[in-house]
């Protein structure tokens, strides 16, 4: 999800392997929080029926998609077949459009403020997701420009600014290079179509345990049970100085408990009982996601959806990267390298990832994560 409170990032079910592999079958939209946006999307075409034409053709041309691969070309990390499925998942903060009174800026640049990894496990019934801070210090490849030129990359680059840089092609070629794990697709959405897509599930309950007042992310809200409309579950996701230690981690830890609430909300929406209700959420879905091209079609989304329904929040295991704050920049951080490889080896091997790996990080400490209740 985007953040606004800077201070200075043939089929779906058949990964192409040479004519018969099967890498990572059925495919979704964000955790399931992210989920909602392709399942939402893909259930339309579900329902059947004469009449639908119409509606297909208008959702389809909805769906925005950027051609990784050709982008990427040849050098990537291995497809490994084990079964497993990686998805890289975006929150961009564009200023352009309706996103712009949510920063300042010139309008065009952007950001990915929000990153997570998505490793969906064999069988798809239980997933790991790893947060990457926006301030983690990288070494960043070269990439292509969104402007037509080259960025020559180097040492001690923010990770939010290839987003900035190359775009999502940019983005996954740098989590690529990091991790040594190829993503099998790329899902992003900007501050609109967050927004969106929380008022048109009706809002999602929150409990607070503590009172959260952050004026920057105009987010005002007394301990107790909360229906938060899009704008203020924008607040909530955005907000850095109300919780914790006013920092960028802390902040991921808040993400995270709402993404297990809106993952638990999704379940009790009724969206299939009203099919007014779903194409409004369906369009809106497909109108606000960025997708990698093997998903810019309904039908690859439904395919891609379809597999992770099973997939509750107590099947997710949420971490963020293992870091430490940066020697010569406190407002950095950087990746701890045995700590980090150990999650990138557990998720290669289609493998929980174990506690050593984050038991030193800055990035699980504190008590953000705290301020939500944990259903």
């Amino acid at each position: 999800m985007p953040d606004e409170t800077d201070e200075p990032a043939n089929s779906p079910q058949r990964r192409r392997r040479g004519g018969n592999g099967r890498r990572r079958k059925p495919q979704s939209a964000r955790r399931k929080a992210l989920v909602i946006t392709a399942w939402s999307a893909a259930s339309v075409v579900l329902l059947g029926g004469a009449g639908l034409g119409y509606l297909y053709f208008k959702l389809n041309g909805n769906i925005h998609g950027v051609d990784i691969n050709s982008a990427l070309g040849t050098d990537r990390p291995e497809n490994v077949d084990n079964g497993s499925m990686d998805i890289l998942v975006l929150g961009s903060d564009s200023r352009a459009g309706s996103n712009s009174k949510y920063g300042g800026g010139d309008g065009e640049s952007a950001r990915s403020d929000t990153a997570m990894i998505l490793h969906v496990y064999e069988g798809h019934k239980k997933a790991s997701v790893v947060s990457i801070p926006r301030d983690t210090l990288v070494t960043r490849p070269e990439c292509a420009t969104t402007k037509g030129g080259t960025d020559p990359g180097g040492e001690r680059k923010m990770f939010n600014e290839s987003y900035s840089v190359g775009g999502p092609a940019c983005a996954v070629k740098t989590v690529e290079q990091m991790s040594g794990i190829r993503m099998d697709h790329y899902l992003e959405v900007d501050f609109t179509g967050f927004k969106k897509l929380i008022d048109e599930l009706g809002g999602v309950d929150i409990t607070t345990t503590k009172a959260i007042k952050d004026p920057d992310s105009h987010l005002n809200l007394k301990p107790g049970t909360h229906t938060l409309n899009g704008e203020q579950s924008l607040g909530l996701v955005r907000t850095r100085h109300a919780v914790g230690d006013g920092g960028d981690l802390g902040r991921i830890q808040l993400q995270q408990a709402f993404m297990k609430a809106l993952i638990n909300q999704v379940k009790d929406v009724g969206v299939f009982t009203s099919p007014k209700k779903l194409y409004s959420l369906a369009d809106t879905a497909t109108s606000t996601i960025t997708t990698d091209s093997e998903l810019d079609s309904l039908n690859d989304l439904m395919s891609f959806a379809n597999g992770l329904k099973g997939i509750e929040s107590n099947d997710m295991h949420m971490v963020t990267l293992p870091v430490t704050y940066d020697t010569i920049d406190p407002n950095r951080v950087v990746p701890l390298k045995k700590e980090t490889q150990l999650v990138w080896d557990a998720l290669k091997a289609d493998k929980p990832i174990p506690a050593d790996a984050t038991k030193d990080s800055a990035g699980d400490k504190g008590d953000a994560g705290s301020y939500v209740e944990d259903k």
